[in-house]
């Protein structure tokens, strides 16, 4: 959304960083919290300071002795025969699996998760895992134990920094942002019994002894289209654990990783055919 339809949009005022540092602490978010991040950036309003004044709130709020998570991920490093957002002509796909740049997460940019994720990778003492498609960055107390030896296959389950955050029972805050994007349903896809998960190749990019390789590896196939009525569902059963408020203009949801991987896992369980 371009600033002009923001202001549009949302034109009682404009949000500052003071705005969102209280709206943060009236949602829940402490001192210490290790929190893991989805923003929609344009639905806070418009942030003077864009992104950097969201970050800085959100450190203000856990300060350094808390963790601030955020996703990554990286989806252009994908295998291009399975593209669709655009697709590319089948004849390409060598070249681009030949040449594509290898992952390197100090510099590889994210893909489809927003200004503010893609911001926070840049930042000092900010620490960014170590996989191609799906990588996670920390900063905090916590930020290493989290992201380090993200394994590359199977790459949002046991091995990942989700289930780490899944151990230190984290939180989990959507500013503006859906169910559809809250990537700890991925973890309880792993976690689930249900049908139609199978194990799939894929392949990335990588630097093996400092070459680049097309390396590929095993995964499930996981999906997000019912994680919007998996997040109605959560919303409902556990609307005493699940606090609601607004982070500037934006309806902003704050509650417990595990409540919610532990619930989206039974859903699947029970649901997915």
């Amino acid at each position: 959304m371009s600033e002009l339809r923001v202001i549009e949009q949302f034109p009682d005022r404009p949000i500052t960083e003071q705005v969102i540092i209280d709206d943060l602490r009236a949602l829940g978010i402490e001192p210490g919290a290790i929190v893991l991040v989805h923003t929609r950036l344009s639905a806070i309003g418009w942030v003077c300071g864009d992104a950097l004044a969201v970050i800085r709130a959100l450190q203000e709020c856990v300060r350094g002795f808390g963790t601030l998570v955020m996703p990554t991920h990286s989806g252009g490093l994908t295998d291009p025969a399975t593209w669709e957002n655009p697709p590319v002509p089948a004849s390409w796909c060598d070249t681009i699996r030949d040449t594509m740049p290898a992952y390197e997460p100090e510099v590889t940019p994210t893909r489809g998760v927003g200004r503010t994720p893609d911001l926070f990778r840049t930042l000092p003492l900010v620490l960014r895992s170590n996989h191609p498609h799906v990588s996670f960055a920390a900063w905090g107390e916590h930020a290493l134990d989290i992201v380090a030896d993200h394994d590359l296959e199977f790459s949002l389950g046991e091995g990942s920094p989700l289930a780490r955050l899944y151990d230190a029972d984290a939180w989990v805050l959507l500013i503006g942002a859906g169910f559809d994007s809250n990537t700890s349903f991925h973890l309880a896809e792993y976690r689930a019994d249900y049908a139609k998960k199978e194990t799939v190749l894929i392949g990335a990019p990588v630097m093996i002894d400092g070459h680049r390789r097309w390396k590929t590896f095993r995964d499930i196939n996981y999906e997000s289209d019912d994680f919007a009525e998996i997040g109605r569902a959560f919303v409902k059963r556990h609307k005493q654990e699940v606090r609601i408020g607004r982070v500037g203009n934006a309806e902003s949801h704050l509650f417990r990783q595990r409540i919610a991987v532990d619930f989206a896992a039974q859903w699947m369980h029970t649901h997915r055919r």
